[in-house]
């Protein structure tokens, strides 16, 4: 198919129906009400449209163009209805499509950030726990005790605060790294680079003291089990992130603001679904990670609920994304397009019509 082509033939068509979209969504203006009419001419291009959609999912799947089109034919269908989606459904679509479309689209930046910022911090625990000058220049030998001997501060973290209190600091936290990294890529995605940075020394710092006292299976038999799903949610924030920030640099084909649009909407969505991720990470951390089980149990736990989460992101995001979702908020709670054709003698009393 020329694509082209084809949205020229048909591009004043799909303009026409957002007008009268438009016209229909505004009855409380008596002079935007449709007419009789134009009541008519709305259903028949509404299904004309979704033949158009049905069309370009097969032949063309171009993702800012069935984006588009999809959010026109969701709207044209609750004009004619004049219903909503129950907000039950709209929950389901969301952590069935939307989310994880979204997570696997964006996959090759945050998987590139996960790779980045284990490398860097692996470097710096080999170079901490093999200097003791840079282990002095780090803190005292009694302060580095204090974290890294047996019932230390890095040890005794995990049991500071009851594990409800303590699970809900640890989300709130954690939420707030991840929304920094994500949100803050829009300046260039500098901001971001800083939290992944602060973050990979703070963790490869304690690894090396950790590792220096001989204590580096304490060190991971301690972090392992919630640090996998936590530092995923973080990496898949970090890579929107960037992604927002390369966007501004580098828009491709759509214009700027548009392309800003719908990264920012992409990135809302990402940032709705790891709310629940983190919540799960904290909970692990809080009643897990101080838990009295043998350590293999409980880095079990960590494993079974990263797994859980690469799968779900892996399963339903190429799903959705082979059926032509692109994970954009907006399109995805209006609905997924098309829906059954409606012919124009049953056009509804709804609309008013002059």
């Amino acid at each position: 198919m020329d694509l082209d082509a084809y949205v020229a033939q048909h591009r004043d068509e799909w303009d026409r129906l957002a007008v009268l979209v438009g016209r229909a969504g505004r009855r409380g203006v008596r002079e935007r009400r449709l007419t009789a009419e134009q009541a008519d001419e709305l259903v028949e291009r509404y299904q004309r449209v979704a033949v158009h959609l049905s069309v370009l999912r097969a032949a063309a799947p171009d993702p800012v163009l069935l984006a588009r089109l999809s959010g026109l034919v969701g709207s044209a269908r609750a004009a004619i209805t004049g219903t909503r989606t129950p907000v039950r459904r709209d929950v389901r679509h969301f952590l069935l499509v939307a989310f994880p479309v979204a997570v696997y689209r964006a996959r090759a930046w945050w998987v590139g950030t996960a790779l980045a910022w284990m490398a860097l911090a692996a470097v710096l625990a080999v170079w901490v726990a093999g200097s003791p000058q840079v282990q002095a220049h780090i803190a005292t030998p009694r302060e580095i005790r204090s974290l890294v001997e047996p019932g230390g501060a890095f040890q005794t973290y995990y049991h500071s605060n009851p594990a409800a209190a303590f699970a809900a600091s640890v989300w709130t936290n954690n939420a707030w790294v991840a929304a920094m990294a994500l949100v803050s890529g829009v300046l260039l995605g500098l901001p971001t680079l800083w939290v992944l940075l602060a973050n990979a020394a703070n963790v490869g710092v304690s690894a090396g003291l950790m590792a220096a006292a001989g204590r580096l299976g304490v060190f991971f038999a301690l972090i392992t089990p919630h640090g996998m799903l936590e530092l995923t949610a973080v990496f898949v924030a970090a890579g929107t992130g960037l992604r927002l920030g390369w966007t501004v640099i580098d828009p491709g084909p759509l214009r700027r603001t548009e392309a800003l649009a719908q990264q920012g909407r992409t990135a809302v969505a990402i940032a709705l679904g790891l709310v629940g991720v983190l919540a799960v990470s904290g909970a692990i951390e809080a009643f897990v990670t101080p838990s009295p089980l043998p350590t293999w149990a409980r880095v079990g736990v960590g494993v079974l609920a990263e797994v859980a989460f690469l799968g779900y992101v892996t399963i339903l995001g190429r799903r959705g994304v082979r059926s032509g979702q692109t994970g954009d908020l907006v399109v995805e709670l209006v609905g997924p397009g098309g829906g059954p054709p409606i012919q124009a003698h049953n056009r509804p009393a709804a609309f008013n019509a002059r």
